[in-house]
Formats: C-alpha cells, structure tokens, sequence
C-alpha cells in the first residue's frame, strides 16, 4: 500500500509497507529503486516472534549467516549503485540446550519471557563462548561483494544491567556501513559535532577566526595536533567517529526497547539524498521509517509479522486511521 503523511512539515510518501518474509518480497521490488537501506535484523537464537520462516532460530550460526546472505543479495540488487546500506547486529554466546533465556548482547533481552531456550550452539564455539555472529555476517556480505565501509560501536548510555559475573557487562553493539562500490552517497556534514571550548578562551576564538591554532615556539606547526586539523579543514564541527553514544530506546504500545531513533537519524542523513527512498527489510517498530519520513524521504518497509507490523505503522508513521492497517487481519 502506499499513503500520503505529513512529517516535519511536509508531505512524505510511505512507499510500500509490505508483510512476509524479507527475501520473498524483496525479489518483487525492481533494481536499483532504494537510496539508502537501515535495518537491525533478528539476532541469532535470542527473540522468538512466533512466526513460520523466521530469521534469527536457525540451528547453527552458519544457517543463521546463510538466511541472511540470502536477504542481502536481494538488498544488494535494489540499492542503487551508489547508495548505502546500515546493518545494526547484535552478538550471542554459545550455550546449550535448555540453558534458560539466552539475553546475550541485545537490546531486546529485557522481553526475556519471549526469548526461547538457548539451542545447543557448542557445536559452533566453546561453551559460553562468544560467537562473533555481527563479524560472520559482514565477512559473507564482504565475499558476496559488498564494500564494508565501517564497523561502528554502539555504545548503549542506558543499558540494561547483567546478572553475569565472570566477564564484563555487555555495553555494545556494531552497526556496519555496507556499499555496493568504492564511490557513494555520503555527506558527512549534518551529522559533524560543533566544537566546544571548555575554557571559553581566546585561544578557541583564534582557531575558529584562522582556521588553524595559535601556537608559539620555533616550530608552530609542529604541535598541530590531528584534532586541530581536522577543526581547520571543516569549519562546520569534527567526524563525530565511529563510537556512538546512544541510549536505547521504548516502543509505545509493547514492552521492549527498539531501536533508537538517534541510529537511523545519522546514517540517512549522512546515506540517503534528500528525497530519496529509504528501505528497512526488517521493519518491526518503523523507528527508520519514523525517522525516514521526518527527514523528507521515502519509505519502503517490510516485516514478517502482520499485527506487530500494523502496531508500528499506525503508531509511529500515519497520522490518522488507514484501510488495511487499523483493521483485523484477516
């Protein structure tokens, strides 16, 4: 289906929001017709959606990894030659069967009742080992051709305390930019942090007049450091780097955070032309197609679970009542 809604202002364009497995509907869309692709897929053996052909209760990592290739051969051929592709994947350790609730790594662990017994997975690694599963996928993607860009970390401000005692709490997770060629949509400059003086010195007030730090001795330029030429190169603020600081987030209407709105905001600003179609394989809360239309582009969203589906786009992407989305599935 496709609906006009008013984001930010203007009138945005909910592009297709189909149900059904990822890879199936994917096949239906035509080349080259997504800009931009922000997704966070299922992670393996941690959430149980209660749903036939479901990604992430695969019995081994390496079935896990395979049905995810699958999806993105698929998202490969609908992104345009120069668009990008963000993929936020969370980490799991080996253990066996009937070992409680496998929490692990992820922002979805605080719907534990949902969460299925662990499989045993010591076949893969050590028990209680980690399984580097967000590694596996990206080293696939790479040999099937993709262009891995980036491995930034998701430093979560807000998350959720571990029981676990014989190794540290986990803090993070990896969101990878993927491109199809060396050469790609990326405009670094609305997402670049503005420079603070802490001092509130004239030193800084040199630098932003000149570009460059006022430095003394014989060999001024010397003890440039790389922050100060980066300051003077772009007036605008510095690359705000690869660690994000980013709280989780809540869905209103479930019980369970989701992805934070701060994650896709940054990689479509920086990914996606304005005006251009932005596509989420793995819909689930719409928190990209959320974002997407607030920022004046498109959105294609797709997700494997009719009444989870319709709960997000009537709570977080249509302003009023729509036919086929506010009534029962059938």
């Amino acid at each position: 289906m496709s609906s006009s809604v008013v984001a930010g202002g203007a009138t945005s364009v909910v592009m297709g929001s189909p149900v059904g497995q990822a890879a199936q509907v994917l096949r239906g869309l035509p080349d080259a017709s997504v800009h931009c692709v922000v997704t966070s897929p299922p992670y393996f053996g941690l959430r149980d959606y209660g749903e036939p052909g479901q990604i992430g209760l695969e019995p081994t990592p390496a079935a896990y990894v395979a049905r995810l290739a699958e999806v993105f051969t698929e998202v490969r051929r609908v992104l345009h030659p120069d668009g990008t592709c963000w993929l936020n994947l969370g980490d799991s350790y080996a253990g066996k069967a009937n070992g409680g609730p496998s929490v692990g790594l992820t922002r979805r662990a605080d719907r534990a009742e949902l969460i299925p017994p662990r499989r045993n997975t010591t076949a893969a690694a050590p028990y209680k080992s980690l399984l580097g599963i967000p590694w596996r996928v990206a080293f696939a993607l790479q040999d099937a051709g993709w262009t891995v860009r980036n491995a930034i970390v998701w430093a979560k401000t807000n998350a959720m305390p571990e029981s676990v005692t014989d190794r540290f709490a986990s803090r993070t997770e990896t969101l990878f930019l993927l491109t199809r060629s060396a050469r790609y949509h990326f405009d670094l400059d609305p997402v670049r942090e503005t420079p603070v003086d802490p001092t509130g010195g004239a030193e800084w007030a040199q630098r932003r007049k000149q570009g460059v730090p006022g430095r003394r001795g014989r060999n001024p330029e010397s003890s440039v450091t790389a922050a100060d030429r980066d300051f003077a190169a772009h007036q605008a603020g510095r690359n705000p780097g690869d660690v994000w600081q980013i709280p989780v987030a809540n869905f209103p209407g479930a019980h369970f955070a989701v992805f934070p709105p701060e994650i896709p905001r940054r990689a479509i600003l920086t990914g996606c032309p304005p005006g251009g179609v932005v596509l989420d394989p793995f819909s689930g809360s719409a928190t990209t197609g959320m974002v997407a239309l607030q920022l004046g582009r498109r959105y294609v969203g797709i997700d494997l679970n009719p009444d989870y589906h319709r709960l997000a786009l009537r709570t977080r992407l249509l302003e009023r009542p729509l036919p086929g989305i506010d009534q029962p599935a059938s």
